[in-house]
């Protein structure tokens, strides 16, 4: 018997120029404008989506790799979709939004008093995508760019004076009571000191405690620091990792020792993998559609070059093809994700380069697990075995742009419901209630 699994949308492209590079440009969307998104998410909360997560990379990158990142509008220019959220909320009801956020950009005070307001404002829909980039430091100060780990730990200290200045309020220290004409009883206030490694700062939040909870925290990550910080905080995990059901369970057991670890439980996280499939209307297009990508030509792997460099911030596009891959090129700072994404399994210091990209350019049929092509019949099938398989929820990848969504979901989402994979009826209180419903 299926069950239900919580499903997202990643906007992997982040607010940025949305339609660029594909024929949908000429809907004549304007990306700078909020009906877009707006649209967009009416069509997700439709079709029963717990939430919206919007990536975000507040650099351009460094100096060597922005011309690659902005010619072909890969890695910007971008938006800040914190300031999209509220036209979400204003444009649906349900449905959560996950804005990408960096510990390096914004002081725990300004950001936890942000963060209160929109959890206010959207009826307890926000969530937060922490990441830790550190590329974009330099943005935000002169301080040394800090190393892998080391940003994660100003992570946690970030979020933890955040979490402590939310609950500075508290019991009984909002009483709102007009026949006393009292609102608060400011002895029952914390006033919340801290000294830390990275923040200094006081309280107690001017704001007010919340009704349904604080705004969930999501989190990618592989690395072993990141999955320790994904245990210790996140209410989502984004996964990356091959669909076997070897490589999915434990994965599954990795972030739930770390959140037991932690003293969490391990159904206090909802890990979701994400997955970008190309939905088509047989099997036979989806069988075409796999052949033709089976030998790129040079100009298909200059194409996936362009859109690595971009994630990698690592000008991949002047390399030799034919050459293996020098992993030194990669800054300290670079996901260590991204790389595998990249090479895969396969031996670096003798694949050349050339087979890595054409890795990235084949396509592989969903019904022999090859790869993610396939009907809706196929995909549906898949989630329903990853859900046997003790799986949480799917995050599908994509821009948010009407046409996108309608390719992807016209056809998958009345079977994933015939299926009982894909909620109905939403429910009240918030995006904590939506994860917890199942």
């Amino acid at each position: 018997m299926s069950v239900p699994q919580h499903f997202g949308w990643f906007l992997a492209r982040g607010f940025g120029p949305h339609g660029w590079g594909h024929p949908y440009l000429d809907w004549d969307w304007r990306w700078t404008s909020p009906e877009l998104y707006q649209q967009s998410a009416r069509e997700l909360e439709q079709a029963g989506f717990d939430f919206v997560l919007i990536e975000d990379a507040p650099s351009l990158g460094s100096p060597a790799t922005i011309d690659t990142r902005v010619r072909h509008a890969f890695g910007g220019p971008k938006l800040d979709p914190l300031l999209l959220a509220p036209y979400l909320f204003q444009a649906t009801t349900h449905l959560g939004v996950i804005p990408t956020v960096n510990p390096a950009a914004t002081l725990p005070y300004t950001a936890a008093r942000q963060f209160s307001t929109l959890q206010h404002l959207s009826g307890h829909r926000l969530g937060l995508n922490v990441v830790t980039d550190t590329g974009s430091a330099r943005h935000f100060s002169d301080a040394p760019q800090l190393g892998h780990d080391a940003a994660y730990d100003r992570a946690e200290e970030w979020l933890a004076g955040i979490r402590a200045l939310w609950r500075s309020w508290g019991d009984g220290a909002l009483v709102a009571d007009p026949v006393s004409g009292v609102y608060a009883d400011g002895t029952k206030l914390d006033a919340v000191r801290h000294r830390g490694e990275y923040f200094a700062f006081d309280g107690p939040l001017n704001a007010v405690p919340f009704e349904h909870g604080e705004p969930v925290i999501a989190s990618p990550g592989g690395s072993g620091r990141g999955l320790a910080f994904a245990g210790a905080n996140s209410d989502i995990q984004l996964a990356l990792a091959p669909l076997t059901e070897k490589s999915v369970r434990e994965y599954r057991a990795r972030i739930h020792a770390a959140a037991v670890e932690r003293g969490r439980r391990p159904e206090d996280i909802t890990i979701m993998f994400a997955i970008q499939p190309t939905i088509v209307s047989s099997a036979e297009e989806a069988d075409r559609l796999v052949a033709a990508a089976a030998n790129p030509d040079d100009r298909a792997l200059t194409l996936i070059a362009q859109r690595q460099s971009s994630d990698l911030e690592t000008d991949l596009t002047g390399l030799d093809l034919d050459a293996p891959l020098d992993p030194s090129i990669f800054g300290e700072h670079v996901s260590q994700g991204s790389i595998r994404r990249l090479t895969g399994d396969r031996d670096v210091a003798t694949t050349p380069l050339r087979a890595h990209l054409a890795s990235l350019a084949r396509l592989g049929r969903i019904s022999d697990r090859s790869g993610f092509v396939g009907t809706a019949e196929e995909f549906a099938e898949l989630v329903e075995e990853l859900g046997e398989w003790g799986n949480d929820g799917v995050l599908l990848w994509g821009d948010l742009h009407p046409v996108t969504i309608h390719r992807t979901l016209d056809e998958l989402v009345p079977v994933l419901r015939r299926r009982g994979i894909l909620r109905r009826d939403h429910v009240e209180g918030g995006l904590h209630a939506t994860l917890r419903a199942f």
